[in-house]
């Protein structure tokens, strides 16, 4: 091994003297350099190899040398440490791509098609590295063929790989774009070049024709024959293509409500005025606008007889929403789209296609727009479907909390008795929030301390910030701390809970700093483990409370110290560090 060595150390004196007479480098960086080169050099020439020693051996070398007498040798060296590298461990992907992102940089075209072949022999089972190698050679090389044949070849190994379809089709549309450049400047230049003269049928995108029939042969979904549609409406020049997709979409994908969603939507972008016509004032816009919408939903009506589906009522009723919210300076305009919207809502109620988050949708619309008895209406129905549900729960309380009716409180009780009580926070929480407008103190606090004993686990954790921030806003501090002290025991609790009541603390004029220790305290025996901000915020108020002990400052940083797990620990003493220096 030291005979290889000490030949690897030869062969690169030249580079080496090259680099201390252009100045580079001293005679003493010099001889550090071939020390680490040695030491480099056995690392990779030991039985017992290591990946990271190739990997530092390249990172060491170094490629960003600009004189070429210099360079060539390193890159060279480099590649051989790579082609080392990648043959000892074939299957660490992040290695070839390290490999192919140096030569992309410092190697010649031909000799990154090696390695993208190199690499393509080993992972072959991965579809994105054959995208990957064909669009180099169709954009990097210019190599239309070579592309061609990669995705060819891809398609041998997966042959039910969308991707590798969307992309062989894109790749074939891009070359027929330029060859169709390419014959139009010779045309204008009036240069006769035979080799421009194509076959029509390749100027007209044959091939990618050829590949859109193949690939919907096996790729039978309307999702894929949408994404070729979407890729030739890219090209001017395929128009003809994208007719044929277009037909035979709907041919072959007449009963899938994805089809009719995309023919409807694609009356919005048909130009009704006449060509050769002045553009519509602004005025007449709102007018051709809901023309194109009324053709959308001409298209969306015939698709819900056709294809009567909750799926189908889904796209309509969603294009209804989407419209609505554009939100037009037009008023006629808005409220022709809201009383679309209504009736597609109803429609699909009637024939019960609604799933229960558009039962939601259709009440929300409602309500923003004080249709409350309506909203009641819309929410009976959905409960008898969703009986279980609290969203609908959570609906019909809102219609009534918005209506001010008087049975507010016996449809709370009502619907504790039909939910499962982990699924009841947002009730809990919103008829307490209910009770503080509209019953007194005491009736509030009742509906907290039901909540608290009828909700458990993480979910009682909201519930008893709500609770300590009710108290503070209902009775002021005494109310709050006397809260606080009933749930301080009460696990489990948050951080927040305890910054709640500091903070409360802190507010007072008379705030005393003993009770914001024990607050601290407590905090820390709880969260002391993992939230070094808590700590910091401990020392800050010991050196800033006009009743804090400046001495127990560094106390508290050695129980910090001991407390904190590793990776919070590092966090806290760099914070403290930042704190002292900017105190000083």
């Amino acid at each position: 091994m030291a005979e290889i060595v000490q030949e690897r150390i030869e062969d690169r004196l030249p580079e080496l003297g090259q680099l201390e007479r252009v100045g580079l480098v001293n005679s003493l960086e010099l001889r550090t350099i071939i020390r680490k080169i040695s030491y480099l050099e056995y690392r990779i020439h030991r039985r017992a190899l290591l990946k990271d020693d190739f990997i530092n051996f390249v990172q060491r070398i170094g490629y960003s040398f600009k004189k070429d007498e210099i360079e060539a040798p390193i890159i060279q060296r480099v590649q051989y440490v790579f082609r080392r590298g990648s043959l000892k461990w074939k299957d660490d992907l992040k290695l070839w791509l390290t490999y192919i992102a140096f030569c992309k940089k410092w190697t010649t075209k031909a000799q990154l098609s090696k390695v993208f072949s190199s690499m393509l022999a080993i992972h072959a089972n991965k579809p994105a590295l054959w995208i990957m190698a064909a669009k180099w050679e169709m954009e990097d090389r210019l190599s239309s063929e070579s592309a061609r044949q990669l995705f060819l070849r891809g398609l041998r190994f997966h042959p039910e790989c969308s991707k590798l379809y969307q992309e062989y089709f894109r790749m074939e549309l891009m070359h027929t774009e330029k060859l169709r450049k390419e014959k139009e400047e010779s045309e204008k230049a009036e240069m006769d070049v035979d080799n421009l003269d194509y076959p029509e049928e390749i100027l007209k995108g044959e091939l990618a024709r050829i590949i859109y029939k193949n690939s919907i042969s096996v790729m039978k979904g309307v999702e894929f024959h949408l994404s070729l549609l979407s890729i030739a409406q890219l090209f001017d020049f395929a128009k003809d293509l994208q007719r044929e997709i277009y037909d035979e979409l709907q041919a072959l994908h007449r009963d899938d409500p994805l089809t009719w969603d995309y023919v409807a939507r694609r009356e919005l972008e048909v130009e009704l005025q006449p060509e050769g016509e002045q553009p519509a004032r602004k005025q007449a816009r709102p007018v051709e606008v809901g023309r194109k919408e009324d053709r959308c939903c001409a298209v969306y009506e015939e698709a819900v007889r056709t294809v009567p589906t909750e799926a189908m009522w889904k796209y309509y009723i969603t294009f209804c929403l989407e419209r609505f919210t554009k939100k037009p300076s037009s008023l006629w305009l808005r409220e022709k789209r809201l009383e679309r919207t209504m009736v597609a809502f109803r429609k699909a109620h009637e024939l019960q296609f609604l799933p229960e988050y558009q039962y939601k949708q259709w009440f929300e619309l409602l309500l923003r727009h004080s249709f409350l008895e309506e909203a009641l209406e819309v929410v009976g129905a959905g409960m008898e479907l969703f009986r279980d549900s609290v969203t609908m729960w959570y609906m019909k309380l809102q219609v009534l909390i918005a209506s001010k009716s008087c049975d507010v409180a016996k449809a709370f009780e009502e619907a504790f008795s039909f939910l499962e009580p982990q699924v009841c926070l947002p009730l809990w929480i919103s008829w307490a929030e209910w009770s503080e407008g509209a019953q007194s103190e005491e009736d509030t606090e009742a509906i907290f301390k039901k909540a608290l004993l009828a909700v458990k686990g993480a979910d009682s954790i909201t519930l008893k910030e709500k609770y300590l921030d009710w108290a503070y806003r209902s009775g002021g501090y005494r109310k709050a701390r006397a809260v606080f002290k009933s749930l301080r025991q009460s696990r489990p609790l948050s951080v927040d809970f305890f910054r709640k009541i500091i903070q409360f603390e802190k507010e007072q004029e008379s705030g005393k700093m003993v009770n914001l220790r024990d607050y601290y305290e407590r905090a820390l025996r709880v969260f002391g483990t993992v939230d070094s901000d808590l700590w910091i915020d401990y020392i800050k108020e010991e050196l800033s409370h006009p009743q804090g002990k400046p001495e127990y400052c560094s106390l508290i940083y050695w129980q910090a110290v001991g407390m904190l797990q590793k990776e919070t620990l590092e966090a806290f003493i760099a914070k403290y560090a930042l704190y002292q220096a900017c105190s000083c």
